[in-house]
């Protein structure tokens, strides 16, 4: 046989064996990869960031921007929908009011939470090492009560948004000043970090969408200057909350790349893209928005699930808490109402201008304001204040002080109940992972038991109908395959009819562990937990020691909820005074970070998810268009760089 003939009878051996290990595969069932082998050379292209827009979404504020951008375009995140028949009565979602404002016991609850206050300014000495002289409401009561405003200017010369050419809807400054008497509708499509999904009008899921589709893609064509049938071009980063709706997330991804047309998608969360923002490895991120305050620890860009807490409350809550503080000194602006949406704005303007957390600075002190409304004169307020600037800020870490009854306080991350397009969840893998635990432990228990004469056999019927014995003290305990309470409480109710009858699961299912676990969760989180507590927990859910020293030397402060003077210093102090001692001897330096790198805090967040663009890791976590048409919300569980 000569060279050449033996060369191509081992070619066609080699063949041979190729085609046989394929059938194996084939009869083994080995698991293929849902995503092509083989990607087009145009996707392996470098990524050009000034075509990848990065949108950070706020309950009050939008940030928007090319990732090429020192600075994202910010408007606030509203829109005005005109009403479709005249006559139609007005709906304006609330900007400060709140629901468990209004109970028998929200007053009572505030005027406590206030004596905590100013026990608490009373307590701490100034820097002199003298205590604080405390300044009553009624010191500047009596001066504010005789102040009358001067005018300025018998027009303000601000004018309510023109109407004139009848527009379908308007987006931020502009809905802003819609006038209430032109026939628009206000909606503000989130509120604390999710979609505002609400039973009044433009509150189904279907109509909160359209309204984010409407506001970006005004945003982009507008002030971006991308026309939106150049989206295919772009590529887009959502910063979404760290605990999350998953249902809420998929509809908005959806949206983003089928409805608007953008040709991949990033999926990051707020915390870790904080730590790209702000050059850091590792934090705790405690990132104070307007409606909500979230934390989590982040480790080399992982965030730490244990270790995530959503408080529901956030600037807005200060706002409406320094409001009450000045109608107890005598706010001479007595018009002010919190329904009214310019009204609103003017109190997050004064909270800005006056409110601070620097204990040094006491006793009454004299201000003045302007108020400048469409239609009406401007205006010169004088006020006098004394210890208001200071409680109000402080109701962060007292929550009492805000008078909310009623609602859930503190959101922890829940495991999801599961999505139909996503059947392979972790939903499966903890069912095919128990039923495994269970049928082996099931096997190695399979022992005969002694038992005293005419005892009646205790009998398990499993799904299939075979009766097997059973060891009642491992029942009683509740030591299923998984092990332990924790066991029981991670399996379905399909799973736990594995090991007891149908009769004894109805028994069990709801009681016991089950629910001295649920009442205990439900009283943690029905509690408000004040925002140095918070960070608190959060470091103590971190695994080991190591990453908590990591933790409290490096607090990142992000949002715009917390930018008030020496709140650095306050919140540092109440960090080391609180942390448990075995640690004050283990961590070298406390640091409280809020303004890293000189940047403004409610920047970092947006500038994180541009950094992220330019990584050369990133490359592998993009979401192509025809992908998701594909394989849908598959593809955030395989490609999303934190646990889906």
């Amino acid at each position: 046989m000569t060279q050449a003939e033996r060369e191509q009878e081992n070619g066609k051996e080699r063949e041979k064996e190729r085609e046989k290990e394929k059938d194996k595969d084939q009869q083994r069932g080995v698991k293929r990869p849902i995503v092509p082998a083989s990607i087009p050379e145009s996707l392996q292209e470098q990524i050009q960031t000034n075509f990848v827009v990065v949108i950070h979404p706020g309950s009050r504020t939008l940030r928007i921007g090319r990732a090429t951008d020192t600075l994202p375009v910010s408007v606030p995140h509203v829109i005005a929908r005109k009403h479709k028949q005249s006559g139609q009565p007005k709906h304006e979602d609330p900007w400060l009011l709140r629901d468990g404002l209004n109970k028998p016991e929200s007053n009572e609850q505030r005027q406590n939470g206030l004596k905590m206050v100013e026990q608490a300014i009373w307590s701490k000495k100034m820097s002199t090492g003298l205590r604080r002289t405390p300044v009553s409401a009624e010191q500047a009561r009596s001066y504010n009560r005789q102040v009358r405003p001067a005018v300025l200017d018998s027009s303000s010369r601000l004018k309510w948004t023109n109407t004139g050419q009848q527009p379908q809807y308007l987006v931020g400054d502009e809905a802003v000043y819609v006038s209430p008497s032109d026939g628009y509708d206000v909606h503000w499509p989130l509120v604390r970090g999710h979609l505002n999904v609400h039973p009044g009008p433009g509150g189904s899921l279907t109509a909160v969408l359209a309204d984010l589709e409407a506001i970006w893609g005004h945003v982009i064509n507008k002030q971006l200057e991308i026309p939106l049938k150049d989206l295919k071009y772009y590529r887009c980063i959502l910063l979404v909350p760290d605990i999350y709706n998953r249902q809420h997330i998929k509809e908005m991804v959806n949206m983003l790349l089928l409805n608007m047309g953008f040709s991949a998608i990033i999926v990051h969360q707020e915390s870790v893209c904080a730590t790209f923002g702000s050059g850091l490895s590792s934090a705790c991120v405690v990132d104070v928005g307007d409606q909500k305050t979230s934390l989590c620890c982040v480790e080399d860009g992982v965030s730490h699930r244990n270790s995530r807490l959503c408080l529901s409350y956030g600037g807005a809550d200060v706002t409406r808490t320094f409001f009450w503080l000045l109608q107890r000194a005598g706010f001479p602006y007595r018009e002010c109402q919190l329904s009214n949406r310019l009204d609103c704005q003017l109190l997050q303007q004064l909270k800005e201008l006056f409110c601070h957390l620097n204990q040094d600075i006491s006793g009454l002190q004299d201000h003045e304001f302007r108020t400048r409304f469409p239609e009406a004169p401007a205006l010169l307020y004088h006020i006098r204040l004394g210890d208001e600037k200071l409680q109000a800020p402080m109701g962060l870490f007292y929550p009492t002080t805000f008078g909310i009854v009623g609602q859930k306080m503190t959101s922890l991350p829940y495991r999801s109940q599961g999505d139909p397009e996503d059947p392979h969840d972790e939903h499966y893998l903890l069912g095919t992972q128990s039923k495994q635990d269970q049928s082996s432990k099931c096997s190695a228990d399979r022992k005969p038991l002694s038992r005293p004469a005419g005892a009646v056999d205790s009998e398990l019927t499993g799904p299939g109908g075979s009766a097997e014995p059973s060891d009642p003290h491992r029942l009683s305990s509740g030591g299923g395959g998984a092990g332990g309470s924790q066991g029981e409480m991670e399996l379905g109710p399909a799973q736990a009819e594995c090991l007891m009858g149908p009769g004894e699961a109805e028994e069990q299912q709801p009681s016991a562990l089950l629910s001295r676990k649920s009442a205990i969760m439900g009283q943690f989180e029905s509690k408000a937990l004040g925002l140095d507590k918070a960070i608190l927990h959060s470091i103590d859910c971190c695994a080991s020691d190591e990453t908590k020293r990591k933790m409290y030397s490096s607090i990142l402060v992000v949002g715009g909820g917390l930018m008030f003077h020496g709140a650095q210093e306050f919140l540092l102090h109440r960090i080391i005074n609180k942390m448990p001692p075995s640690f004050r001897r283990l961590v070298d330096n406390v640091e409280v970070i809020t303004r890293p790198k000189d940047m403004d805090p409610w920047l970092i967040s947006w500038k994180g998810g541009a950094v992220l663009a330019c990584l050369d890791t990133s490359q592998e976590m993009w979401i192509h268009q025809r992908e998701w048409q594909r394989f849908g919300v598959r593809m955030l569980r395989e490609r999303a760089a934190f646990v889906w």
